[in-house]
């Protein structure tokens, strides 16, 4: 049986103009695996059509010990080193990094993630909502009443939910985010066509928030868990 995942990295890229495919090229041909063999889950990679300079992906690792242990050993690897320079010369910031875990009752939602998924290639729609405190029973109770039912209302087929993981980022030669808890929902429709502008009105989340939800589409690369 596989080991459930509870850590989550949701990753943004701003890329040099006219680079991302020369990055998903080389991510694809030379980190799927690599960060695989060292116990790191591929979730999705994805490019973002509204924004031809952002690479977007997810990747997940059992507890954080296992993330710690992970990441030294990818990143002392032969592909990283070999491999570094050229990915890093597409990239202008690497550094949008949110440390998540899946929200109680939605740690389903990460398994599915797996490479080997297969499912039909479809557009999906990221959203993260910067909340004044972390996310506690009320407001987990008001997504599952409210929130959950208005995306699926539009269409939404497979969703996942996460909330900002608390510990400390334990490997900080990569930085992650810090400036405040998360809501984050990742959430598809059968196809592209179906996949909504942005994420639907949530007027009863104000009392959480402190700023305003942001939401973004993503294409998922040819290699992508999420497909």
């Amino acid at each position: 049986m596989d080991t459930p995942h509870t850590v989550i990295e949701l990753r943004r890229y701003r890329l040099h103009p006219g680079r991302r495919n020369e990055l998903i090229a080389l991510f694809e041909r030379e980190f799927v695996e690599t960060q695989e063999a060292a116990g790191i889950r591929l979730q999705g990679l994805f490019a973002e059509p509204g924004d031809s300079d952002r690479f977007t992906w997810l990747r997940s690792f059992a507890d954080m010990p296992a993330r710690a242990r992970a990441l030294e050993q990818f990143y002392t690897g032969p592909a990283w080193r070999t491999y570094r320079d050229a990915a890093n010369a597409t990239m202008i910031d690497s550094d949008d990094v949110l440390l998540l875990k899946p929200c109680p009752g939605w740690e389903a939602a990460v398994a599915a993630g797996s490479r080997q998924s297969g499912a039909g290639a479809r557009d999906w729609l990221v959203w993260v909502a910067p909340l004044r405190t972390p996310a506690d029973e009320a407001l987990r109770h008001w997504v599952a009443e409210q929130a959950v039912p208005a995306w699926r209302s539009t269409g939404a087929q497979e969703m996942a939910l996460f909330e900002t993981e608390p510990a400390a980022n334990n490997f900080p030669r990569l930085p992650v985010r810090t400036d405040g808890p998360v809501l984050v929902m990742l959430a598809a429709w059968h196809d592209g066509s179906g996949t909504p502008a942005q994420a639907p009105e949530l007027p009863g989340l104000t009392q959480w928030l402190r700023s305003q939800p942001q939401a973004w589409r993503l294409t998922p690369t040819a290699r992508s868990a999420r497909r």
